[in-house]
């Protein structure tokens, strides 16, 4: 991340804590046809990349291969998996295991994406709006089309709670269709608003003890106070990624459980 790195030169910090969340071009190829088409590979596409390759690599390096005794990296993602499985057999129930690999998918790349946001002079892919919308409107979309093809028009009855007085239908549904909609949203700007909001406030620390650090030796020594403090909000932080990964797995197993049970 570029948030909290402390440089050398002054020159190489940023001027606002958002610019580290810009998309821009770093490779980009103009072709004289089709009306100048423009080819480009950003800092979004290149880390989209990265983490896919990641997750294929540390899967690939940590296959047991029917080996006695796995290996420590196997255990690591035995272990995660199976915190994902006993996730969704609680959400969604042990009949509908088929929806695993997709929640565990999820999880994954989200993962993989905040913690490779936490290496200095990376990009947070998670912290674009575009990516984390995009999953939460797909997800959204998904779910109700699972849920049709599951219940058909009875699907509509979920917006009409059972022994609603018929006064209070075309409020309730009013109310149940926008609550349902929210879903579309709310997913995606929770794990965008929490990486971009720590990422910013360890951006702006970082500039103020670099500043401190700089200044003179007698307040250079009072500054390891609140360097401590800076240390243990990267910790923070570090959780703060696996716990947005959790929870944004869970809100998706529990949208899947609504499509299937029509709860």
């Amino acid at each position: 991340m570029l948030s909290y790195l402390i440089s050398i030169r002054s020159d190489l910090f940023i001027d606002s804590p958002l610019e580290q969340f810009d998309v821009v071009d770093l490779v980009s190829l103009n072709a004289p046809i089709f009306n100048y088409f423009n080819l480009a590979l950003t800092n979004f596409a290149l880390y989209s990349l990265i983490t896919l390759f990641l997750i294929l690599a540390l899967h690939v390096y940590a296959n047991n291969e029917n080996k006695l005794i796995p290996s420590k990296w196997s255990i690591s993602l035995e272990a995660l998996f199976s915190t994902i499985n006993s996730m969704v057999r609680d959400q969604i129930g042990t009949r509908n295991e088929s929806y695993l690999p997709f929640v565990y998918s999820l999880f994954s790349f989200i993962l993989i994406a905040n913690l490779i946001g936490l290496i200095p002079y990376n990009f947070t892919i998670t912290s674009s709006i575009i990516l984390c919308i995009g999953f939460s409107v797909t997800i959204f979309i998904g779910v109700t089309i699972l849920s049709i093809n599951i219940h058909g028009l009875h699907f509509f009855s979920y917006f009409v709670p059972s022994g609603t007085p018929l006064a209070l239908v075309p409020a309730l549904i009013l109310i149940e269709v926008l609550s349902y909609g929210a879903r579309a949203f709310s997913l995606g700007v929770r794990l965008f608003a929490n990486m971009c909001a720590g990422h910013s406030l360890l951006k702006i620390l970082s500039t103020f003890l670099y500043q401190m650090f700089s200044s003179s030796l007698i307040v250079a020594i009072f500054t390891l106070v609140p360097f401590t403090i800076f240390i243990a909000l990267i910790g923070v932080e570090l959780a703060v990624c696996f716990i947005q990964a959790i929870v944004f797995s869970i809100l998706v197993s529990s949208y899947l459980k609504d499509a299937i049970d029509l709860h």
